[in-house]
């Protein structure tokens, strides 16, 4: 296993060590869950119109909500990924990674991506549903 503060992740023995995510986490603290957040701004526009533009915007947006529990993204301890072409996604690994990076930094928590059929908001691409973990001080 190899131990990350605050939270560890979990690599079982013998397993080929996940690239990008982490196969799970083990924290402790105060939990924080958010909504599906999509790549809107904080009036509700849309600024973007391709996948990894939305895609920058709502972990944007996931950051800016842990900010309000006093929580950073280093906290995150699981994403769920809601995406409606798996193409397009592919197509774009590394504008996907670059943003990530910037937004988020190198902090790979458990995830799951799932293409979906649509989403609520017509104009989204992407939805994203965020878990993280406070640690106690």
């Amino acid at each position: 296993m190899t131990v990350v503060s605050p939270h560890m992740f979990l690599q079982p023995d013998g397993w080929v060590p996940a690239k990008g995510y982490a196969n799970g986490v083990l924290a402790e603290g105060r939990t924080v869950y958010t909504g599906g957040l999509v790549g809107w701004n904080a009036d509700q526009k849309w600024e973007h119109e391709d996948m990894v533009g939305q895609f920058r915007q709502t972990l944007e947006n996931i950051v800016a909500v842990l900010d309000k529990a006093g929580a950073k993204p280093e906290h995150l301890v699981r994403l769920t990924w809601y995406i409606t072409d798996k193409r397009e996604y592919l197509d774009n690994l590394r504008g996907f990674g670059a943003a990530y990076r910037d937004v988020i930094g190198r902090h790979f928590p458990a995830m799951a991506v799932v293409q979906v059929v649509a989403l609520m908001e017509d104009e989204a691409k992407v939805e994203i549903e965020a878990t993280a973990v406070i640690p106690h001080d």
